[in-house]
C-alpha cells in the first residue's frame, strides 16, 4: 500500500505543524537562519532532513512500519 521510505502529503503536514509548535515555544534551532517564522524555519529543518521525527505506521494486519526521516525520500515531494 505505502512505500516505506516515502511520507504522505499528510504526514509531512505533521511533521512540519508539530517542530513549527516546537519552535514557537522556544524549542531550539536545528539549522542556522536568519528567519523568524517558525513554519518556515520548520519546513527548512524538514527539507535539510534534521528534524529528529520518526513515523510510525499502523495498519490492521501489518506488522508497524517504522520511518526515521533521515532516510526518507524527499525528492519527490513537492514543498
Amino acid at each position: 500500500m505505502y512505500t516505506a521510505n516515502k511520507l504522505t502529503r499528510f504526514e509531512r503536514a505533521r511533521i512540519i505543524g508539530a517542530r513549527a509548535l516546537q519552535l514557537s515555544m522556544g524549542a531550539p534551532f536545528l539549522i542556522k537562519t536568519d528567519e523568524s517564522d517558525p513554519t518556515e524555519i520548520a519546513v527548512a529543518e524538514f527539507k535539510k532532513r534534521v528534524v529528529p521525527m520518526t513515523v510510525v505506521r499502523r495498519a490492521p494486519g501489518q506488522a508497524p512500519i517504522t520511518i526515521n526521516l533521515g532516510e526518507t525520500d524527499l525528492e519527490e515531494m513537492l514543498y
